[in-house]
C-alpha cells in the first residue's frame, strides 16, 4: 500500500528543474502567434524589437520583486503564500482560489490544444479530439503520480527538446532564407490603444516565468537556486523571443507579418514549402507538452498549500510516497476534465489573464507591505531598484486590469463573479465548520 504523509513535500529539486519549469512553462504557442498582432500595431522592425525588449524588462522587474518574496517565504503555493502573509486569510484564499481556477482552465485549454494540433496531422472527429484531450491530461496525471523525481525529469527533458526545436526554427529562418530584413510599412498613426494592445499581448506571452515560485519548498537550496532560476529563466526567454522576432522579420515582408494569425507558419512555408505548416504543428506540440506538465504541477501546489493551512479541504494536503500531493492533483485534474467535457474552459480561459495580472499586482503590493511591516524577516535576496521596481510592476498591472474591464468588460466582470463565488463558498464552509 502506498504510504502518505500530511503536508510534507520532498526537498529534491534543484537548479536544473527550476530553469526547465521557468522556460518550459513560458515559451509556448503564444510566441508563434503574437508577433503578427504586435506588427499590426507597430509595423516597424525597430519598434517591434523595442516593444519585446520593453515587455521583457517589465517581466524581469516582476521576477526580481517576486524572487524576494520567494526566498523570504519559501513555501509551496506561489502567489497565495505571499498574499496571505501580507493581507490575511481572506485575501490569501482569494489569490489561491483564482490562481487555482486559472490553472484548471489552462489545463483544459492545453489538453484540447494538443489534441487539435495532433488532429491536423491525423484527421479526427470533434468528439475524438475531445476524447484525445482527456487521454492526454490523464496520461500526465499518471506520470505525476509516479512522483516528483519522475515529473521533474520529464519537465527537464521536454523543455530541452522545446529549446532545441525553437533554435532550429530560428537558425533555419536566419541562415536558409535569402530574403533581407523587412522594412517598415506605411501605417496609420500610432495610438495609445495600439500600444496597450501590443504590450498586453507581449506581457501575456511572457507569462509563466513565475513557475519556480510554486516549487520553492521542494528545492534543496531555495536561497541560492530561486534567484538563478527566476532571473536566468526570464533572460533565456527574452533571448528566444527576440531571436524569433528577428528570424520572422528576416523571412517575412512586413505586409505578411502584420496581422498574421500564425506568422511562424508563413515563415516555415517559405523555408520548407508545403511541409512548412506540418513542421510548425510539430513545433507547437513539442512546445505545449512541457507547459501542460508544469501547469498541473503548479495548480496542484496551490490547492495543496490552501488545504495545509485549512483554507480548503484538508485532505488535499496529503502527499504520496513519490512526493506528489496526490489528492490535490486528482481534484485539479477532475475539475479540468469537467471543463473539457462541458466546453466551459473556453470561457474561463478568457478570464485567466485577469486573474494572472490581478495576483501579480497584489503580490507586488505584498512586497511593499512586508518590507514595511516585517523589516527583520530574513531576505537572502532583495529586489532590484526597490521600491520603484515594485511600484512600476504594480501600476502596469493595474493599467492592464482597468483596460480589460473597459475593453472586455464581460470577461472582466465574470472573473470578479468567480472570485465572489469562491469567497461566498469559503464563508459558508467556515460557518458550517464552526457549528460542527
Amino acid at each position: 500500500m502506498v504510504s502518505e504523509t500530511s503536508g510534507q513535500l520532498r526537498r529534491v529539486l534543484g537548479l536544473g528543474f527550476g530553469l526547465a519549469v521557468s522556460v518550459g512553462a513560458t515559451i509556448g504557442v503564444g510566441i508563434l502567434r503574437t508577433p503578427g498582432l504586435v506588427a499590426e500595431q507597430f509595423p516597424s522592425p525597430f519598434a517591434i524589437i523595442l516593444l519585446w525588449v520593453a515587455g521583457g524588462m517589465y517581466t524581469l522587474l516582476g521576477a526580481s520583486s517576486l524572487t524576494e518574496l520567494g526566498v523570504m517565504l519559501p513555501a509551496a503555493g506561489g502567489y497565495y503564500v505571499y498574499v496571505r502573509r501580507a493581507f490575511g486569510n481572506t485575501a490569501g484564499f482569494a489569490a489561491g482560489w483564482t490562481d487555482w481556477l486559472m490553472y484548471c482552465s489552462i489545463l483544459g485549454y492545453l489538453s484540447i490544444a494538443i489534441a487539435e494540433f495532433m488532429s491536423t496531422l491525423v484527421p479526427l472527429s470533434t468528439s475524438a479530439v475531445r476524447g484525445l484531450g482527456v487521454a492526454i491530461l490523464s496520461g500526465i496525471v499518471l506520470l505525476q503520480w509516479l512522483g516528483i523525481r519522475v515529473g521533474s525529469r520529464f519537465q527537464e527533458l521536454t523543455t530541452s527538446l522545446k529549446c532545441i526545436a525553437f533554435l532550429a526554427l530560428i537558425a533555419a529562418c536566419l541562415f536558409l532564407s535569402t530574403r533581407g530584413y523587412a522594412s517598415a510599412a506605411a501605417a496609420p498613426a500610432i495610438t495609445l490603444s495600439g500600444l496597450v494592445i501590443a504590450l498586453q499581448a507581449i506581457v501575456i506571452t511572457y507569462g509563466g516565468w513565475q513557475s519556480p515560485l510554486y516549487f520553492v519548498e521542494e528545492d534543496r537550496d531555495p536561497a541560492r537556486d530561486l534567484p538563478r532560476t527566476m532571473i536566468g529563466g526570464v533572460l533565456s526567454v527574452i533571448a528566444v523571443y527576440l531571436l524569433v522576432n528577428i528570424a520572422l522579420l528576416k523571412v517575412l515582408p512586413m505586409s505578411e507579418l502584420s496581422g498574421a494569425t500564425l506568422p511562424a507558419a508563413g515563415a516555415a512555408n517559405i523555408i520548407a514549402g508545403v511541409h512548412g505548416r506540418d513542421l510548425i504543428t510539430i513545433l507547437s506540440l513539442i512546445s505545449l507538452v512541457p507547459v501542460l506538465n508544469a501547469v498541473i504541477m503548479m495548480g496542484t501546489r496551490v490547492v495543496f498549500a490552501m488545504g495545509r493551512d485549512r483554507l480548503f479541504w484538508s485532505r488535499v494536503s496529503t502527499v504520496n510516497a513519490g512526493g506528489t500531493p496526490g489528492i490535490a492533483m486528482v481534484l485539479t485534474a477532475a475539475i479540468s476534465l469537467g471543463l473539457i467535457a462541458t466546453g466551459t474552459f473556453q470561457r474561463l480561459i478568457a478570464m485567466t489573464s485577469f486573474f494572472l495580472m490581478a495576483n501579480y499586482s497584489v503580490c507586488c503590493l505584498a512586497l511593499i507591505v512586508l518590507r514595511r511591516r516585517e523589516p527583520d524577516l530574513s531576505r537572502p535576496y532583495r529586489a532590484w531598484g526597490y521600491p520603484w521596481s515594485a511600484w512600476t510592476v504594480m501600476i502596469g498591472g493595474v493599467i492592464f486590469l482597468v483596460t480589460m474591464l473597459i475593453g472586455d468588460s464581460f470577461n472582466g466582470l465574470a472573473a470578479l463573479g468567480l472570485l465572489a463565488v469562491g469567497l461566498v463558498g469559503r464563508t459558508v464552509f467556515r460557518r458550517q465548520a464552526t457549528t460542527r
